[in-house]
């Protein structure tokens, strides 16, 4: 069987295997005692586009994308979430999550491990393996029946291609006048790999900082973010340019191009309204390249939603824009960076139908309108045929248990 057929799969029978374990483990836990809970999500999603020039991906964690063929791999997502609590302050959650991954597999990985202790109402100290909250709503990515949308917008969240580090987190909640303040600092080191054509770009022990302060008040909730990671390997050009291109990394080019050491800047602004019918979304990032390799950029989109009964129409609008820093001294280091370019907007416009309680089915269109050289958010790409216009339809059955 093809190795994309092989991907496109949603499960393998270890997979099957190791989450059907965990919930009768976790199930059996539950009614033995009641400070054991257990929880899953998960997403049946299928995705093509009307072009083979590039394959689409939900973001750069994916080594392969989709196009102008249905693909489950994109978008397909199962995962569980067991919580113990021993005691009232203090909270152990576990969460298992098999996705599509940047080794081309669905092998289930622990996406969070950690240990939480409130010792008053207001402060919340976590320690493990916790999700990354570089940009609002970033640590939900996965969960499908939070989002209004198939997918959460890629032209804003394509650049996070890290789901969690190892480190520890502070949250202090205080009233406001009629709402309330949130503020969470976090430190770790983030985890897994970045796919680069057929090599990997080790991303493990890079360390993290950041928070964010949010103020939330009846149906409002805005949050300003500031994060940075400092890399701590280089990216596998060499490997990879002589495999594809026959070309050989000078050591000029390799001292231009070095991510080794170079630190990266995450600011973000979120702006959430939901109330009754309605649900509006306003989300802005900038991020600011330290290495000469990647291209710094800009991006946000905005999302209207509308419920009439069980069924929700919404429409949105994505924009993502990136410009190169030094000149580089050569071709060959100057093909590197227009390898990071983004220059593209979407309007997307879809229908959510919740049918069933815990049950969401939704149907979606993505138009995507860039320019030829808008190649980064995108795998395989074709330069010398890809015009940067391209049509993505997309169906999902979301499920929360």
């Amino acid at each position: 069987m093809p190795t994309q057929e092989r991907a496109n799969r949603f499960a393998t029978a270890p997979t099957a295997l190791l989450f059907a374990a965990l919930l009768f483990f976790a199930a059996g836990l539950a009614a033995a005692a009641e400070t054991f809970s257990i929880h899953g999500f998960g997403t049946l999603g299928a995705v093509r586009t009307d072009g083979d020039d590039v394959e689409f991906v939900r973001d750069l964690s994916q080594a392969r994308g989709t196009g102008d063929h249905w693909s489950a791999a994109t978008d397909s997502a199962f995962g569980l979430q067991a919580g113990w609590q021993p005691a009232a302050q203090w909270q152990v959650v576990v969460q298992a999550l098999s996705r599509y991954r940047y080794d081309r597999s669905f092998r289930p990985e622990i996406a969070w491990a950690f240990v939480k202790y409130e010792p008053t109402p207001n402060l919340s100290l976590r320690a493990g393996r916790l999700g990354t909250e570089f940009f609002m709503l970033a640590d939900s990515r996965w969960v499908g029946y939070s989002f209004l949308t198939v997918r959460p917008p890629g032209d804003y969240f394509w650049y996070l291609p890290f789901y969690s580090i190892h480190g520890a987190d502070a949250a202090l909640t205080l009233p406001a006048g009629e709402g309330i303040v949130r503020g969470k600092l976090f430190y770790g080191r983030s985890r897994g790999s970045i796919p680069l054509a057929d090599e990997q770009w080790d991303i493990r022990g890079s360390p993290m900082v950041g928070g964010y302060l949010e103020y939330q008040s009846g149906p409002w909730q805005v949050r300003g973010s500031y994060a940075n990671l400092r890399f701590e390997h280089d990216l596998p050009l060499a490997p990879v340019l002589l495999k594809e291109a026959g070309i050989v990394l000078a050591q000029a080019d390799a001292d231009f191009l070095k991510t080794r050491g170079t630190r990266t800047h995450y600011y973000s602004f979120g702006l959430v309204y939901d109330k009754g019918p309605l649900q509006a979304h306003l989300m802005l990032n900038h991020i600011e390249q330290g290495s000469n390799a990647l291209e710094s950029s800009d991006g946000g989109y905005a999302l209207v939603g509308y419920r009439v009964g069980e069924w929700t129409p919404y429409l949105g609008y994505s924009r993502v824009y990136s410009k190169a820093g030094k000149r580089p001294p050569s071709q060959v280091a100057g093909y590197v960076v227009a390898d990071s370019h983004s220059d593209q907007k979407t309007v997307f416009a879809g229908v959510r139908w919740d049918f069933a309680r815990n049950l969401a089915l939704k149907a979606q269109w993505d138009g995507i309108r860039g320019d030829a050289d808008s190649l980064f958010p995108y795998r395989q790409d074709r330069r010398a045929t890809w015009d940067g216009r391209l049509n993505v339809f997309s169906m999902s059955l979301d499920f929360v248990f």
